[in-house]
């Protein structure tokens, strides 16, 4: 017999795959396995997201009725699918919202399901004590700026008079900012959204002073990228990156803690040479001079259907073999994984 669905209960999934091999994003960037298992999602509800590169959100409020079942055994037989159709095993948050749910995910263990209700009193005594950067938003200017007056929890952040938010971080932020403190979520899962961004970062083992380092990274990520877009039938118009420089705040406290820098590209793209030859053409500019990098992160924004972009016609023949050997090299990463085809430089 059908259940009768709690109206406090968690009606929003956020599922994250734990997708197989040593780096999941780099399998997740050569297009396998998300898509199955979105299809799989599907079979539980139609409304479902992608949360590229290996997670994706499910609303259950009209499933929960259907299967008569509510959102914690619906995650524990998306698990079993998973595991048992696709090998995949799987940590799922469940929330009232997308916001709580994604924040359940990251506090649940490995492989296991953290629900948390959608009454007030729940919300709030799983919130209190969080740090105040599991906040979606709170990035980490508005986190250094935060903790500095003791704002270091989620909880005293809530507490925090409106005002004083709205000082410290702007007037819009410190709203939004306020909301999601108190568990307010205004967000939706919308079937089949299209991702604002795509992003990808590396870290260096140690500090890295070598622009040579520097310039491989940034050839890794940016076919990383162009994989992830092309994978998805996507073009991104401009291309962010950020540097992250070594911590030295003990000694310099006005070191700066990184740079960003975003450039927008001649024309919507998800060719690896020419976001490759952007991220160059920005590092580059920065004038970098025996700086001591931690890490590197791209990102892809502005991104749009492939089929809504125009390609400028080249009479450089070049140019066209390029693509069509990135074509087949696309062909041979989805049938034996991200590394079957390198560059040359990063085989080395």
């Amino acid at each position: 017999m059908n259940t009768v669905r709690d109206p406090h209960g968690p009606g929003v999934l956020y599922v994250r795959f734990r997708l197989p091999g040593p780096d999941a994003r780099r399998v997740a960037a050569a297009g396998v396995p998300l898509p199955p298992l979105l299809t799989l999602l599907g079979t539980v509800s139609p409304v479902v997201a992608a949360a590229p590169p290996d997670a994706a959100y499910v609303d259950l409020r009209g499933a929960e009725r259907y299967f008569g079942r509510d959102a914690v055994h619906l995650a524990a037989v998306i698990r079993v699918r998973a595991l048992a159709l696709h090998g995949v095993d799987c940590t799922i948050g469940a929330g009232p919202g997308p916001m709580l749910a994604r924040m359940a995910a990251c506090a649940a263990a490995p492989g296991t399901t953290l629900a948390v209700p959608g009454d007030p009193d729940a919300v709030r005594e799983f919130l209190a004590g969080r740090p105040v950067g599991e906040l979606p938003g709170a990035g980490a200017a508005t986190v250094r700026t935060l903790r500095s007056y003791g704002l270091d929890t989620v909880d005293r952040v809530a507490a925090a008079p409106p005002a004083t938010l709205q000082r410290l971080v702007g007037a819009r932020a410190g709203r939004e900012l306020r909301e999601r403190a108190h568990g307010i979520d205004r967000g939706r899962v919308v079937p089949n959204e299209a991702a604002r961004s795509v992003a990808a970062d590396r870290a260096f083992d140690r500090d890295e002073i070598d622009p040579v380092r520097h310039r491989r990274a940034l050839l890794s990520l940016a076919g990383e990228l162009g994989a992830r877009l092309r994978a998805e039938r996507l073009v991104c118009r401009s291309l962010t990156l950020t540097v992250r420089y070594a911590d030295r705040s003990r000694t310099d406290p006005a070191a700066r803690p990184g740079t960003t820098r975003t450039r927008a590209l001649p024309e919507p793209t998800a060719h690896s040479a020419a976001l490759t030859d952007a991220a160059y053409r920005t590092y580059g500019a920065l004038g970098l001079q025996r700086a001591r990098v931690r890490g590197l992160a791209l990102r892809a924004e502005g991104l749009a259907p492939v089929e809504s972009a125009a390609h400028q016609l080249s009479l450089d023949p070049a140019d066209e073999r390029i693509r069509r050997i990135e074509e087949v090299a696309d062909r041979a990463r989805a049938k034996f994984g991200p590394r079957a085809v390198l560059p040359g430089t990063l085989a080395a």
